[in-house]
């Protein structure tokens, strides 16, 4: 079942997202006893965004900024050099306890030790972001754009933020804009605003073309009936899948495409990574297969970056998944939190198993 997209455009995909830097210790080291930091351009929906900016695609972000902040011309630097235009409002720091960008302190882990990541995101300036600071009509009416890709992170950051991107997927649906959403349950974000939340995710999924989530989102976020618990085992979980999604459907029937991820982890180094995917009635699978990670965080991300991609370019449906599993194992080889892939062959090369050197 091909995703009929707009032919009048100018961006082939737009992300609304709260920008961030992430702080990484060299080698693989542990935050608590490293003196030696990098310092990464982050956030999950521009991840998303990176791989159809690589590959040749017209990609917007929809963010804020700290006004005059060293690390918002960090950042809009390197969404620059991602091939990522950026739209957003300028906002005043306010002091040295004002507003900032989130900063996300990460390891990598290495081995049978895992990563841990802390999330320092008081005084975060994405929770700023206002449906009033952008022109819905002009961006989706006259620019044009193919798919809005939407995260709950962002909708559950605020109720400014919550309605930014509800107003963002009812102007989509207005112009004929493809939505996706992906769900990202995070318990933390939706303490004491279970109603406030419940409502509007569920209006945006109700009008959303591509669905994406685990079993806990689809529960959490939408009340989704879940199977019974199936433990660890990749097969247990497949099947669990599909008897959710077979239910999601009949709620949300709006939506041609549900997706997520599989992993199991061997050691933090090599997982067994799979995916699967319900377009229509059809179901498409990939089998967890072993990757070498140098870097996890992001590998999700990359999946629903190459699953929009696939989209885009209009290759068959049993495709998207197979390009979306390459570019989530992409970003696995990265320490970068984003696929920044030389060309689609490279990605055809991870899902053909090819790892030989190209002369």
């Amino acid at each position: 079942m091909k995703i009929e997209l707009k032919k009048d455009f100018t961006y082939s995909l737009l992300v609304p997202t709260s920008m961030g830097v992430r702080l990484t210790p060299v080698d693989g080291q542990a935050v608590h006893h490293s003196d030696t930091f990098k310092l990464y351009v982050t956030s999950a929906e521009s991840n998303v965004a990176s791989v159809s900016s690589y590959l040749g695609l017209r990609v917007k972000v929809l963010t804020t900024f700290v006004k005059g902040s060293p690390i918002a011309r960090l950042i809009k630097d390197n969404l620059a050099s991602r091939h990522i235009e950026y739209e957003g409002k300028e906002v005043e720091q306010g002091g040295p306890w004002g507003y900032r960008h989130q900063f996300n302190i990460a390891d990598t882990g290495y081995g049978s030790r895992g990563p841990r990541v802390h999330n320092d995101r008081a005084g975060e300036v994405g929770r700023t972001l206002n449906v009033k600071d952008f022109d819905l009509d002009r961006i989706f009416g006259k620019e044009g754009v193919q798919i809005v890709h939407l995260s709950g992170l962002i909708a559950a950051l605020s109720p400014e933020t919550g309605t930014f991107c509800l107003e963002l997927a009812r102007a989509a649906k207005k112009y004929g804009t493809r939505i996706s959403f992906d769900l990202n349950y995070r318990a933390s974000f939706w303490k004491n605003r279970q109603k406030e939340l419940s409502e509007a995710f569920r209006e945006i999924a109700g009008i959303a073309d591509v669905l994406v989530g685990n079993e806990e989102d689809f529960q959490l976020c939408l009340g989704i009936e879940g199977p019974e618990a199936g433990g660890k085992d990749l097969k247990v979980k497949i099947d669990n899948f599909k008897i959710m999604i077979e239910r999601a459907k009949k709620a949300y029937p709006n939506a041609t495409v549900f997706a997520t991820t599989l992993r199991e982890v061997i050691s933090t180094n090599s997982h067994l990574w799979g995916a699967i995917m319900a377009e229509g009635d059809n179901w498409h699978v990939v089998e967890p297969r072993e990757i070498t990670v140098l870097d996890r965080i992001g590998g999700g991300d990359g999946f629903v970056g190459g699953l929009l991609y696939a989209i885009l370019k209009g290759m068959e449906p049993e495709k998207w998944v197979q390009f979306g599993w390459a570019s989530g194992a992409l970003v696995t080889t990265l320490l970068t939190d984003y696929a920044q892939p030389a060309d689609e062959e490279q990605i055809w090369s991870i899902w053909a198993g090819n790892a030989r050197v190209r002369r």
